[in-house]
């Protein structure tokens, strides 16, 4: 059901061609605005003909707007948005704000779609990223040769980031062209190879499209090699890796708690299988901490959440889990039963045995509260004498229960 006009705010999405590039509804809801709220640059967009209060954002933003929003209350609130506010935008924190039914969105052409307009490329087979928020190792994770990437930048610094960024990642050759201004007047495009940027004083405003061209593949499949991460020796090794993801099953969206990390490999494959996947590393050894960090941030990752301390106790307070493995400290008291009284319902819990100790306790869980269990030996080729033989790895127990 659709609020009536009092009760709606109204979002603009509006470019750098400013005023003279709105739709004919876009500029009739600005000139019947009460109040205009948007940045310092967007509201200097708008002509002397908006008679509407033009409030600037304060920094930070997000805690200020349901203060904001309450204060301005009533018919004629607008809100100006870069491009389109549902993309990377503030759109989609108003409508979780105030809910959709009190949200009027106007969508002006993305950045990205401009961007995409300049370059050539289909968007259906571009990747994008953006940046305006999050760490620059987050492009590790799409790097791949031939690979096209378009990226948010959140200032003018972001293209000198990305330029460093794929240089050392071994990507040296790919051509960057910072698109600025996109749908403006004084529209700007610089284009250099990684290697070869020297940080030419791009628009603040810009969007940069990356052609991979040649470097190190990197795949999103379960089971990364071994020498992926940075670890003491406490790694889930890769073919038990492997059928423990799929026996973990990420779904988009879905928070796991991996208890235990070791060097964090379930917990960073856990996140690369999408975009949209979180996970929580929980680590009582201080000297894997950094381990984890560092294999997050190289492998694309760094949103991976780290928790150094023991579990059960460095459990408490963690958001609700979809899914939790336990990789490590199973048979610490308290420590299955915290995990399985956390998991929301029709959640997952996998865990993973290597001693005989660990096992038994496992096949206890087994018999008291069903689940499937799974014993893997893995052999792997190696040289013996002037030959090959096979070298066994330890068994390992998988068992996984949906509560």
């Amino acid at each position: 059901m659709r609020a009536d006009d009092s009760d709606l705010v109204t979002v603009v999405g509006i470019g750098a061609g400013g005023w003279h590039d709105l739709s004919g509804t876009q500029q009739s809801a600005l000139r019947a605005a009460r109040v205009i709220l948007g940045s310092a640059r967007q509201l200097e967009l708008m002509p002397a003909e908006v008679a509407a209060e033009r409030v600037a954002w304060p920094s930070p933003l997000v805690p200020a707007l349901p203060g904001l929003l309450e204060e301005h209350a009533g018919p004629g609130l607008c809100v100006l948005a870069s491009g389109d506010p549902m993309f990377h935008g503030i759109g989609a924190t108003l409508v979780r704000l105030a809910g959709p039914d009190h949200v009027r969105v106007l969508p002006h052409p993305s950045s990205v779609s401009l961007a995409a307009a300049r370059m050539g490329w289909p968007l259906a087979t571009t990747e994008v990223v953006s940046l305006v928020t999050a760490e620059v190792a987050v492009l590790r994770r799409v790097l791949n040769p031939g690979r096209r990437i378009l990226v948010l930048s959140r200032d003018a610094s972001t293209p000198a980031a990305v330029a460093g960024l794929l240089s050392a990642a071994g990507y040296g050759s790919a051509s960057l062209t910072v698109l600025g201004q996109l749908g403006g007047p004084s529209e700007t495009r610089v284009t250099a190879q990684a290697d070869d940027w020297d940080d030419p004083g791009v628009d603040p405003l810009n969007v940069i499209a990356v052609e991979c061209g040649d470097g190190p593949a990197s795949s999103l499949a379960p089971g990364l090699p071994d020498t992926a991460y940075a670890s003491d020796g406490q790694l889930t090794k890769r073919e038990v890796r492997a059928v423990t993801m799929a026996v973990l099953a990420p779904t988009p969206g879905a928070l796991l708690w991996d208890v235990g990390a070791g060097s964090g490999s379930i917990g960073i494959e856990w996140m690369r299988s999408h975009p949209s996947c979180r996970a929580v590393a929980v680590e009582p050894h201080a000297e894997r901490i950094a381990n984890i960090r560092a294999n997050a941030g190289a492998l694309g990752v760094p949103g991976l959440e780290v928790i150094h301390g023991s579990a059960p106790a460095a459990l408490e307070g963690l958001p609700t889990p979809d899914t939790i493995f336990i990789g490590g400290g199973l048979t610490r008291d308290g420590v299955l039963d915290a995990c399985l009284a956390a998991l929301r319902p029709g959640g997952r819990l996998v865990a993973n045995a290597v001693t005989v100790e660990s096992e038994a306790f496992l096949a206890a869980a087994h018999a008291k509260l069903g689940g499937e269990m799974t014993r893997l030996a893995v052999n792997r080729a190696s040289p013996v004498g002037g030959f090959t033989g096979w070298r066994a790895m330890m068994p390992v127990t998988i068992w996984s229960v949906t509560r």
